[in-house]
């Protein structure tokens, strides 16, 4: 079994590595999209570090982020950072649909891993800025999951619901 913090190290550099230049990040991302399930679970981490430090580099990706939250068939990593980078990045308007629609799938399979499910919910947040119409129905999800789920879900469901009711009844000064 390798050793965590060496893993958490290699990670880290192998991100820096993919930092330096637009032909390196893209390096990384043919491996966090490689149909190699392994190869694509390990490059996840490095990428999701790559995508906080530089997200100017994940722009011409984001399309293809989106291609992997659709797909049953890879590792819960390549899911879990996919959704982590999407939380952070200006999202196509063109893919605003597809990303709503499977970060609304996530957050009520209780199957999902709970990283996952957390961080759609804070896409979905995101989204409702730009269409309120959606805030009732995550509104509504958050309320009703509420007593069934984990901690991490509870806290980021709080909060969020909290913004929600903030937008809705803004204070008068």
């Amino acid at each position: 079994m390798a050793d965590p913090i060496q893993s958490k190290r290699r990670a880290a550099e192998v991100a820096a590595y993919a930092c330096l230049d637009p032909a390196h990040f893209a390096e990384l991302m043919q491996c966090f999209l490689s149909d190699d399930f392994r190869l694509a679970q390990r490059a996840a981490y490095s990428v999701g570090m790559a995508g906080r430090q530089r997200p100017d580099l994940m722009v011409p990706h984001i399309g293809s982020l989106v291609d992997q939250l659709e797909r049953k068939d890879i590792h819960d990593a390549v899911i879990r950072n996919s959704v982590r980078i999407l939380q952070e990045v200006k999202i196509p308007e063109d893919l605003h649909g597809r990303v709503m629609d499977v970060c609304f799938e996530f957050i009520q399979n209780r199957q999902a891993a709970i990283a996952i499910r957390a961080f759609s919910l804070t896409v979905l947040y995101n989204f409702s800025k730009i269409y309120p119409e959606i805030k009732n129905e995550l509104g509504i999800i958050i309320e009703e999951a509420m007593e069934f789920e984990t901690h991490a879900f509870r806290a980021r469901g709080k909060k969020i619901l909290a913004n929600i009711k903030k937008q809705k009844h803004p204070q008068h000064r």
